[in-house]
């Protein structure tokens, strides 16, 4: 028997039903999915172990004896609607993600797909949307089937964040590769794969996999398209940094890889690193180092590569209320008593240290990290200095003078001490060690006065609650950030105390990232508000906008940066709240705040403000900082705080001209790439386009509490303005569906974003409203309830004067891509569908209706009854005349196909140079009801 061929879209009949026929078939193997159901329910068949042949199959007209009234439509059209993954509009991807993204999110997708082979940098602001602007791309890109596998690659701690993004956002199920789950990934997969074949998306740990072993195995295996998170941590090839630059490097060495860097800091302060990293989008862009031409042609070029917003350049978007105003504010306390008294003794200990031994040498080196490390873990915490007065320095490198060693200390202190790290590590929070071996005697009866200090007498504690109190009755829930863990934990038992009311956690670089994230959702559970204290564990990658709305520098960090990832936390897109708030809490009298205040955090805000952006301290920031230190610790004085104390430091002095350069830099290239060109108007008519074929938000909230109304699951709104759903009252049938798909434990929703209390975010591709969908259209397609949903309905209405036929069709596209890969050429047939609405008046005239007067018509009030016989009869009447239609529904399917192509090609333009589009319509046009709506002449 000879195989037959259907092609996607086309309408099949197999084992006694209708069946749509997916793109991803074969001949000898078909891909369907039922007529009524949705892509959540495909089968996958053998035609040739059929015990029936699978044929060509027409879509059935609606069953006049099936009807009701036009608002048992109206449901349908909603559902058929909310169906539609693979839709018709500009952009493929709209129909598979749980968001609705804002129009300034768009500006990077069209950038990418205007080149052949994307090679972009997005350094947007921390918490404009940079891993939403990155899964729309990738989603875009698998959608219109130009990639069909992708890797994530980023720091540990963020692996699962991307993969929870990937999953609930953008519906992209990844797998986590690092240590811990490599080996059972890899068991049981065949011989001669691997992970990255067998798994098409991937979140790849940079440590796991930048190593040369893994990392010539991953070049060869790598998906077509990498996403790079925290980039700027790839581009230096000094300090243990070489193997991940190398790994990007070999990577982007592949002209036909697509690849995606995004970071908050792209300059980091460091020339070499910047141009690094601009050279993994073109090898070309190294030849701008040096050069500050603005319009330099490599430069326009780049503009095309790269964009860099801040929240100044995305206002004339005026999309409403995005972010929250951020309102500041700094306290200060003095150390008194006991307190001050250890301080000081700790202070004057770090200064013996200093001058103890002769410059130069590597003992001498020790000390002066040991000294620094007291000095920072005292301005901390009486705690974090015992932990450090306890852990000798010398453990770990002992008297080795070896370059090795040498760099390696060099590396813990920049880190640990002075914050200067590229990435944050799990160690990074631990206390470093500040005692040496001979004073040990001296050390131990500090640390006992230490340890029997009363945290009631604690000035910097009082202080903290002094103005967390207030902060709290305003209702705000903050994050307290502090340096070390030793203090985190302290803060969190004495602050437990004080605020019963509150769920008080500490969450720190002890736990890992899987547990840190579980301590943050476990909060949800609570039915007390949330007070949160960490270490800067959470300060970077980690989103906490949906439970807080205010942050306290318990600790002053002495990194500008890492100031502002911080804040960046709460204060960012989805924060709900209108207004944040920030807290800078440091000692008046401490010599180390001042410094650090002063030289430091001072600069950044100046430059801030009189820039509108933020500017990364200078290259070297850590010598500075050496610098900043060594002038505290050789004054015998109280050091006063102001900047004339650092005035006749050459050093400081060209830190601070070299910051100045900086800001002038990013003055000069800020407007070309900001992409300010690309304004509102050229976006808003394709993000417009995309969601009038797809549903908005409108139309999910109408039809989900339609839908359960008519379901006997009625939604209660609640004065918070969510809802609670009784979705215990549902049909059995549904229930069990639910239940399935683990949707039962849901009581409140909301249609909004973010969300309030927790409820449960409901969007257009949320599984609730597919499941829906799909059970309301089985119900319409089988006729069982035409009350609750129905194909077809004639009413008399007192709101139109002329006799109108309104015909919901179904239309159905098959693309076609065929494009050179490999030296082959390959097609690939993709789906694109679509419903509509045409209004057809007693003289055969069409009207294709667009959206609010679908509404309109679909809602019209009933004036009086029809009876059975009149109902049959219009009914007939209207069915009798498709084929006098069919014509006009061709036509009109033509001219959408067309629109299709057009779309495709507009928005994909540089695709045309490795392959082309063609769009056919599939016919013929399904018509999924019919609904006659007669003047009712007599009341008129």
């Amino acid at each position: 028997m000879n195989a037959v061929t259907f092609s996607p879209g086309s309408i099949v009949r197999a084992r006694g039903r209708e069946w749509v026929v997916l793109p991803q078939s074969k001949t000898e193997i078909l891909h369907l999915r039922p007529l009524g159901g949705g892509e959540e329910q495909p089968t996958v068949i053998l035609p040739v172990l059929e015990q029936l042949p699978v044929e060509p199959a027409t879509f059935p007209y609606p069953n006049p004896e099936h009807s009701g009234l036009q608002s048992a439509g109206l449901l349908l059209r909603d559902a058929l609607m909310l169906k539609l993954r693979a839709g018709a509009g500009p952009f493929r991807s709209f129909g598979n993600i749980a968001i609705e993204p804002r129009a300034y999110q768009l500006v990077p997708l069209m950038m990418a797909l205007k080149q052949p082979t994307l090679r972009l940098l997005i350094a947007d602001d921390v918490g404009i949307g940079k891993t939403i602007e990155a899964g729309l791309i990738a989603r875009e890109l698998l959608d219109r089937g130009e990639i069909s596998r992708l890797t994530v690659l980023c720091p540990p701690h963020l692996c699962e964040q991307w993969q929870q993004e990937l999953n609930n956002r953008f519906h992209i199920q990844s797998v986590v590769v690092r240590s811990s789950t490599a080996s059972r990934l890899e068991r049981g997969l065949p011989a001669g794969t691997s992970i990255f074949t067998e798994y098409p998306f991937t979140v790849v740990s940079l440590d796991y996999i930048k190593s040369k072993n893994r990392r010539d195995a991953f070049a060869e295996q790598c998906p077509e398209f990498v996403i790079v998170d925290e980039a700027h941590t790839c581009s230096r090839t000094g300090q243990g940094r070489q193997q991940r630059y190398e790994l990007l490097r070999d990577l982007a060495d592949n002209e036909q890889r697509h690849l995606l860097l995004l970071t908050a800091t792209p300059h980091s302060g460091d020339e070499e690193a910047f141009y690094n990293l601009l050279g993994l989008l073109h090898r070309d862009f190294l030849q701008l180092k040096g050069n500050e031409e603005a319009d330099h042609p490599l430069r326009r070029k780049l503009a095309t590569h790269f964009i860099q917003r801040r929240r100044e350049d995305i206002k004339e978007w005026q999309e409403g209320k995005l972010f929250p105003e951020r309102y500041t504010a700094e306290a200060t306390y003095k150390l008194t008593g006991e307190w001050n008294q250890i301080f000081q003794e700790v202070v004057a200990y770090a200064r013996e240290l200093v001058e103890r031994e002769e410059q130069g040498t590597f003992k001498a080196r020790m000390n002066w990290w040991a000294a620094l490390a007291l000095l920072r873990c005292i301005s901390s915490s009486p705690q974090a200095a015992i932990r450090a007065l306890n852990t000798r320095i010398d453990s770990a490198f002992g008297d080795q003078e070896d370059a090795e060693s040498a760099e390696a200390l060099e590396a813990q202190g920049i880190s640990t001490v002075l914050d200067g790290g590229e990435e944050l590590s799990n160690s990074d929070d631990i206390e470093p060690g500040g005692a040496q071996i001979e004073d040990l005697e001296r050390l131990q009866k500090l640390i006992v006065r230490a340890r029997n200090l009363k945290s009631s007498n604690d000035p910097k504690l009082q202080a903290l609650k002094k103005h967390l109190t207030p902060m709290l009755k305003e209702g705000h829930n903050p994050v307290i950030f502090c340096r070390y863990i030793a203090t985190a934990e302290y803060l969190a038992d004495e602050l437990k105390k004080t605020y019963k009311e509150r769920e008080v956690i500490y969450v720190t670089g002890d736990f890992n990232s899987s547990e840190r994230q579980k301590r943050i959702d476990d909060l949800k559970e609570s039915d007390k508000p949330p007070l949160l204290v960490a270490t800067d564990c959470l300060s970077e990658g980690i989103n906490l906008q949906d439970q807080f709305t205010a942050v306290v520098h318990y600790d002053l960090t002495w990194n500008p940066t890492r100031h502002e990832q911080r804040e960046g936390r709460v204060d960012r897109f989805g924060q709900q709240a209108t207004e944040v708030k920030t807290l800078m809490l440091y000692g008046e009298d401490n010599p180390i705040d001042g410094a650090v205040l002063q030289v430091i955090i001072r600069k950044a805000d100046n430059i801030k403000k009189a820039l509108g952006v933020s500017v990364p301290a200078p290259e070297n920031e850590g010598r500075y900082m050496q610098a900043i230190m060594n002038t505290v610790l050789l004054r015998s004085d109280q050091l006063q705080q102001s900047m004339d104390l650092f005035a006749d430091d050459p050093m400081l002095q060209k830190f601070n001209t070299d910051w100045e350069s900086a800001r002038d830099r990013t003055r000069k290239n800020r407007t070309i790439f900001a992409q300010n060109r690309l304004k509102p108007e050229a976006v808003m008519p394709e993000w417009e386009k995309a969601f009038a074929v797809l549903g908005t938000r409108d139309d999910v909230q109408r039809f989900v509490t339609q839908a359960l109304d008519r379901l006997d699951a009625t939604l209660h709104k609640q004065p918070n303005g969510t809802w609670r759903a009784p979705l215990q009252h549902l049909p059995l049938t549904l229930k069990e569906r639910l239940d399935v798909a683990g949707l039962m434990h849901i009581k409140t929703l909301d249609f909004n974003y973010p969300t309030k209390d927790r409820a449960e975010f409901i969007h257009r591709t949320h599984p609730l409203v597919s499941h829906l969908a799909d059970y309301l259209t089985e119900m319409a397609m089988s006729g069982d309830d035409p009350k609750l949903v129905a194909r077809a309905g004639a009413i008399y209405s007192r709101g139109i004067d002329t006799h109108t036929t309104i015909y919901l069709l179904r239309l159905r596209s098959r693309l076609s891509i065929k494009r050179t890969q490999h030296d082959q050429q390959q097609t690939q047939e993709l789906l694109a569908e679509e419903a509509l609405a045409l209004a057809v008046n007693r003289r055969g005239e069409p009207q294709l209706l667009d959206k609010a007067e679908i509404l309109r018509l679909m809602q019209l009030p009933v004036s009086k009854n029809m009876t059975p016989e009149a109902r049959t009869r219009e009914l007939n009447r209207a069915i009798e005349a498709l084929p006098q239609l069919t014509q006009t529904f061709e036509t009109l399917a033509q001219e959408r196909a067309d629109a299709v192509l057009a779309d495709h090609r507009r928005t994909r333009e540089a695709a045309e140079a490795r392959g082309s589009y063609s769009v056919q319509p599939q016919l013929p046009v399904d018509v999924m009801g019919i609904y006659v709506l007669v003047p009712d002449a007599g009341l008129l």
